[in-house]
């Protein structure tokens, strides 16, 4: 081939100043296009040989090597797969596959520092502009009789070509690194941007300092290869020692045996791993090699709590591990974990648009060769294909937690505290996830137990059920004509208790609602513990998709068991004596006051605040607006009074007395205690009235 002197097909002479501006936010991405092009190579001249049409020498071991050299401020990528013709060069190099300049410009104009692109247009090759000043091609092709290719570029739109030296098959390519981007050729950061990307590619990839004096390893003789260059062959002979028997006589005893090793060229070490786990059918792995693997590729030596394996062939390739790490309180440290590859070939980190936002709280690794290796965010967001992956996604992993929570519950429950912000995360965020994993959401109860929802409700109705029949038994003594009278009633009640929402009573705070827990447990009755802070959402999210339940925390109201059974009228002149009087004690005219009589006689006070006025609360801490009256909203708390305690019945009855203020004040206290922390001046007046109360019993 004659030399040749040409202009690149670009239409345009900016392009090269885009390619180096734009082409890609991360720099050091060229070397993942250029070492994914060697490996496109290999895997093409190796599907020439299973087909015949080409043969691969016995000894042939694919690699691609990447050669170092800051002093001549060079990088060379070497690899040995099918090569180029000058033809392929014209085809391939020569003329940018795209459709014009204008449109690349037009398109890419105003958000190419975001996007990737070169994928839209096989722009690959060309990502080395981005570093280099000049770049030079050396091919031979594996055709019969190709003649070796010779190309040069010095950063502009002209190339130069001529007949090469090359002597064996496949390409090498040399990059002449412009002063910005010499940290290139530095080898240790090198092998710091190859293991970012490259990691996990099909071929060895081989690092190297060019020119870089020869090192050497000795390893056992027997281990020594064809391949092995042998510098020279050490024998260290058999050592003996004189020792003494017991009988006095001495010996010659080995205390080390002969050896033979040969000193050989150091053997390259490959930096990536071209079988990786996610790759191999789980059947043939074992849980140390998933631990392993795990430790490798996030560098967490704290033991993951267990992992998903994503292997599907149809209706899209897609393999993957997902393992979820024991969660701590800080989730926006948990971030850049589940890692993107297509064919091994590194993508990026955390794609919202491919993996469920809230498996962003796992570490992973998800490998989809039908997506395109570089595209747009927007294309992704707005592509059917991509939602269908992350419903996959979503589905493996409901229904791996579903089936543990069938099949192994003991480890389920281990795990639970661990996982439960995950799970919830992902049912406020996902209602498909949160459909499936409704009966497998576990719920800890006062007895430190994990119940699934249905068996929360369950437990309802085996308290409601228990109640009833103590009911029952303390009234055989009535007659049959009130108890036809009584089943009418109860068939009544039933029919409407089928549109009434059941009851989950939970605990937010087992020390400050610890009053109302051991009402609780002395009707027989469970709630279960709703800590976190996520889980006021939670529960709301849960009742919209489950309408026969609402969730109510136990100082929400006092239940029908926790009461004797007296009519509202016998307690009405009561209630009115001691609104009043407390009313006065605290200079509160609004303060809401009812009075019940409590099977505990001991109780003297307590405070509830409905539900939903207890959720506002919560929404208005949350948007910073804790200051304002929850009575706005419906959220006022109610003081209920135990008739049967007496303090009350002393305070009804010496309405008058001096010292009733106080005792109204210290009540109303201690059932906000109860309830909530006291303000630090409620405190101090608490405190305070405390010792004036105990003086006057002193006296």
């Amino acid at each position: 081939m004659s030399n040749k002197h040409g202009n690149l097909s670009i239409n345009s002479d900016n392009i090269f100043p885009i390619i180096k501006k734009w082409l890609y936010s991360d720099h050091d991405i060229f070397y993942r296009e250029l070492i994914s092009n060697g490996c496109d190579a290999i895997t093409k001249l190796k599907k020439l040989d299973l087909m015949g049409e080409y043969e691969l020498p016995d000894d042939y071991e694919a690699k691609i090597q990447i050669l170092v050299n800051p002093e001549e401020k060079t990088l060379k990528f070497i690899d040995n797969g099918l090569g180029m013709t000058a033809e392929e060069v014209e085809e391939y190099i020569n003329q940018i596959a795209f459709s014009g300049a204008s449109d690349f410009l037009e398109k890419y104009k105003d958000k190419a520092s975001e996007e990737q692109i070169i994928g839209h247009f096989g722009l690959g090759f060309y990502s080395a502009f981005m570093v280099a000043d000049e770049v030079h091609i050396d091919s031979l092709s594996y055709q019969k009789d190709a003649v070796p290719v010779h190309w040069t570029c010095d950063g502009g739109t002209e190339f130069d070509m001529s007949d090469g030296s090359k002597t064996t098959v496949g390409t090498e390519i040399t990059l002449f690194l412009n002063e910005d981007c010499l940290e290139f050729a530095n080898e240790y950061r090198a092998k710091e941007v190859i293991q970012k990307y490259c990691s996990f590619m099909p071929t060895p990839i081989y690092l190297a300092k060019e020119n870089a004096p020869e090192e050497y390893e000795t390893i056992p003789a027997e281990e020594v290869t064809e391949k092995d260059t042998v510098i020279e062959n050490i024998v260290e002979e058999a050592k003996f020692e004189e020792q003494e028997n017991e009988d006095g006589t001495k010996e010659q005893v080995e205390v080390s045996p002969r050896t033979e090793k040969a000193k050989i060229i150091k053997r390259p070490v490959a930096l990536n791993d071209t079988h990786p786990l996610w790759a191999k059918h789980p059947n043939d792995c074992t849980d140390e090699e998933y631990k392993s693997f795990y430790r490798k590729v996030f560098q967490d030596y704290k033991e993951p709590l267990f992992w998903i394996h994503l292997n599907m062939d149809y209706p899209f390739n897609l393999k993957g591990i997902l393992y979820f790490p024991k969660i701590n309180t800080e989730y926006d440290s948990i971030e850049g974990t589940i890692k993107l590859y297509n064919n091994q070939v590194f993508i990026a980190d955390n794609i919202k648009e491919v993996i469920p936002e809230f498996l962003m709280l796992l570490k992973g690794v998800i490998d989809c060769p039908d997506l395109p290796l570089n595209v747009s965010r927007s294309a992704l967001q707005n592509d059917g294909f991509v939602q269908k992956i992350s419903d996959y996604i979503t589905k493996k992993v409901a229904d791996k937690l579903s089936g543990m929570c069938k099949t192994d519950k003991e480890s389920y429950e281990k795990y639970w505290d661990d996982i439960s912000p995950f799970i919830k995360f992902g049912c406020l965020k996902d209602e498909k996830f949160c459909d499936k994993m409704n009966d497998y959401i576990l719920f800890k109860n006062l007895d430190d137990k994990y119940l699934t929802l249905p068996e929360c409700l369950k437990t309802e109705d085996e308290s409601a059920n228990a109640e009833n029949t103590d009911n029952d038994s303390a009234n055989t003594d009535t007659d049959a004509a009130d108890n036809v009278d009584s089943e009418q009633a109860e068939d009544a009640n039933s029919t409407e208790e089928k549109d009434t929402r059941k009851p989950v009573y939970y605990v937010t705070d087992r020390q400050q609602q610890g009053q109302y827990i051991k009402m609780f447990q002395e009707q027989n009755m469970d709630a279960v513990i709703l800590d976190h802070n996520i889980d006021t959402s939670f529960i709301t999210q849960l009742e919209r998709r489950n309408e026969k339940i609402k969730f109510v925390r136990i100082d929400a109201d006092l239940t029908d068991s926790m009461k004797e059974d007296v009519s509202e009228e016998d307690l009405k002149e009561a209630k009115d004596a001691l609104t009043e009087t407390f009313r006065k004690a605290l200079n509160n005219e609004n303060l809401n006051v009812n009075v019940e009589k409590l099977k505990n006689a001991d109780i003297s006070s307590v405070i509830t605040l409905s539900e939903e006025g207890r959720r506002m609360q919560d929404m208005m801490k949350m948007y910073g607006m804790a200051g304002m009256d929850p009575s706005m909203f419906g959220g006022d708390q109610t003081l209920i009074l135990n008739a049967n305690n007496e303090l009350v019945k002393y305070i009804l009855a010496h309405k008058d007395s001096e010292h009733v203020p106080v005792f109204c004040e210290q009540l109303y206290d201690l059932a906000l205690l109860s309830n909530h922390p006291l303000t630090p001046d409620a405190m101090s007046k608490f405190v305070a009235r405390s010792n004036q109360i105990m003086m006057l019993l002193a006296k």
